[in-house]
């Protein structure tokens, strides 16, 4: 359990990465940010690959193609959706609604893999959901009370693909935990690896589609691809977001999802939510008004409330 939430921890501080991309690079149009990032982590997995060469060589038809649905949606339809949201309404409506995963996650799991992990009694797992829920409104009240009067279409727009983005990053844990529990015998290293490796040709093609497709609406004409206005800054955050966030934080979500139950592991996604709004203060330089320093607390508390919860095995009928 120690181990598994420490897992879950370097995770969501890794991840928390992502979402100070868009704002140190507002020029970038989310496509390029998205196609960027995934072109570095395919390409850091292809020296990686040569330590799990026999695992790698083990996985089978069906599991590439699992690797190859994760991909598709846990890394480049969620950070899409992430980065335009986050450019379009601003961290702070994005954080309100990407910090209710843990909530999202903690009641999907707990519905639908209780006959494999156990059920987690929802009287016990109750105080632990408030308390994250309370605290992530506490934050984000905060958050959102400073955005002021803005573009409220704009905003609209942002929400609605922040839910989108919600949506591929609740699937994504659920299903990459499905494989994860169903090959307990798989090394986590390789199976991040492997998706690493998908999704390179995926970077591929979609840089290509963006080179064929820069002059059309949506595309600001000043970015010169593939490297865009300020080629170093670009190039070196894709990278640390290609081995940190990417493979980093893949292989420690992998590893915590091998050691804990799928609602539980779930709630800890919270971590990536506190990593992204320490980050987000530390680009502002400025400290937590007094009602997010307590909607943290409240994130913390229920974080740790819902380690004491074990689950319940099911009886089976006969």
């Amino acid at each position: 359990m120690l181990t598994g939430t420490g897992f879950a921890l370097a995770a969501g501080l890794m991840w928390g990465l992502v979402f100070v991309a868009p704002l140190l690079l507002p020029e970038y149009p989310p496509a390029l940010l998205a196609v960027g990032r995934y072109l570095a982590f395919g390409l850091i997995c292809l020296p990686l690959a040569r330590m799990d060469w026999a695992d790698l060589r083990a996985l089978k038809t069906a599991d590439w193609w699992e690797a190859a649905k994760l991909s598709a949606i846990g890394n480049f339809l969620y950070y899409l959706a992430l980065a335009a949201a986050i450019q379009w309404a601003g961290n702070p409506l994005v954080s309100a609604i990407i910090g209710t995963l843990p909530v999202v996650i903690a009641v999907v799991s707990n519905r639908r893999n209780a006959a494999r992990d156990g059920h987690l009694p929802w009287r016990r797992l109750l105080p632990s959901l408030l308390a994250i829920a309370l605290g992530l409104a506490c934050v984000n009240q905060t958050e959102l009370a400073a955005l002021g009067q803005g573009d409220v279409a704009r905003y609209a727009q942002g929400a609605a693909i922040a839910l989108l983005a919600l949506a591929c990053w609740t699937w994504y844990p659920i299903r990459n935990a499905d494989w994860l529990r169903a090959h307990a015998d798989r090394s986590p290293r390789a199976w991040a690896t492997a998706q690493g490796l998908v999704t390179l040709p995926m970077a591929l093609l979609g840089l290509a589609v963006l080179a064929l497709w820069q002059g059309l609406p949506g595309m600001p004409a000043d970015v010169s691809l593939p490297l865009g206005p300020r080629p170093l800054a670009f190039m070196g955050l894709m990278l640390a977001m290609g081995l940190l966030a990417s493979w980093g934080g893949t292989l420690c979500w992998n590893e915590a999802s091998q050691r804990l139950p799928t609602a539980l592991v779930g709630q800890l996604i919270v971590f990536e939510t506190l990593a992204a709004l320490a980050y987000g203060y530390g680009l502002r330089g400025a400290w937590p008004a007094g009602l997010a320093v307590l909607g943290i607390a409240l994130l913390v508390l229920g974080v740790v409330w819902a380690l004491r919860v074990k689950p319940v095995a099911q009886a089976h009928p006969g």
